[in-house]
């Protein structure tokens, strides 16, 4: 596995990343040894970035993580978030409570994700999403008051806009912004935020490289999702949707010949070669889909591939909006 630094921050990590939230949470349950054995396959494989956050679960999937990542304390990079108002506290931490990213809420949310995590310092803390209600010279102001505690090594934003992250840098350096990129969902690119991102030294964390599992080719019509799994509840996967974004696969199969790669493998090698402090966080539950994935480092696209998939996307009007 390759590696690579998150910009000017110096934090190196695989070139490719696991995002484990489906290992128990927004996907059909799992069996805990099993994923605990999967992520023990990951670190063996090279992957040294794993991307969780308190509100999976809730709580589940950061004890998940820092119980089969606890053997593996100093090698690895794990990157969790805060962010959410909490409920009743058998409800914890969840989307429909609202956002919360007052100071006190983040150091609390710090000291509980710690003991989740099993760890010492949070290598990587991001806010999961902007709150309205509290200016990001706040939020940053909170997470620098943790760093300068040793119980947070990197400061990370998810989803904030040009503004916001220029905010926040002000006060606290950002190591790593996290955003949905893929070929099929390229808005950074547009709204300024890629650019900043450059400016300032900040390293691109893409979740939902593969946009859900739809980029591998794998998803038709016929494909059924569980209640359990967020697809089932997303416009981009209605039998419409899926049969009438057929021709980005058909865009990605054909460079993936004369490649003799896959589908997938494409379009993680196009994240790769956007820039060289990208580094997505595909998730994955299965050793052939890691390996598939991990794969595509290795997969260089020459500058007609990329050319022939920056015209043929531009004329492409993808059906279905993302959430």
């Amino acid at each position: 596995m390759q590696t690579r630094t998150l910009a000017n921050s110096g934090l190196e990590v695989s070139a490719i990343g696991l995002g484990c939230m489906r290992m128990s949470f927004g996907d059909k349950p799992t069996d805990k040894q099993e994923m605990i054995d999967f992520l023990h396959k990951s670190v063996e494989r090279g992957v040294t970035f794993f991307d969780t956050a308190e509100v999976y679960g809730p709580f589940t999937n950061e004890e998940l993580v820092g119980e089969a990542l606890q053997p593996f304390k100093g090698q690895v990079v794990i990157a969790t978030k805060f962010g959410w108002k909490h409920g009743p506290e058998k409800e914890g931490p969840h989307p429909k409570f609202g956002m919360d990213s007052h100071p006190e809420q983040i150091k609390r949310v710090a000291e509980e994700s710690l003991k989740r995590l099993r760890v010492e310092a949070i290598d990587l803390f991001y806010q999961h999403r902007p709150d309205p209600n509290v200016p990001m010279e706040d939020v940053a102001g909170a997470v620098k008051d943790l760093i300068q505690q040793g119980k947070v090594k990197h400061f990370g934003l998810s989803e904030s806009n040009a503004d916001q992250i220029r905010a926040a840098h002000a006060v606290q350096p950002v190591t790593a912004l996290q955003s949905e990129y893929s070929i099929w969902w390229r808005v950074i690119e547009e709204n300024g935020v890629l650019a900043a991102c450059e400016e300032l030294g900040i390293g691109l964390v893409p979740y939902s490289p593969l946009g859900r599992g739809y980029l591998t080719g794998k998803i038709d019509e016929s494909t059924t999702f569980d209640s359990s799994d967020i697809r089932s509840r997303n416009p981009r996967f209605t039998p419409e949707a899926i049969k009438a974004n057929r021709v980005v696969i058909d865009l990605l199969e054909k460079i993936a010949k004369q490649h003799g790669s896959t589908p997938a493998q494409i379009a993680l090698a196009w994240l790769l070669a956007q820039k060289p402090w990208i580094v997505p966080i595909p998730g994955s539950r299965k050793l052939e889909r890691l390996d598939e994935n991990n794969g595509a480092v290795n997969l260089e696209l020459s500058a007609n591939d990329l050319a022939e998939i920056h015209t043929a996307m531009s004329q492409i009007k993808v059906v279905g909006d993302r959430y």
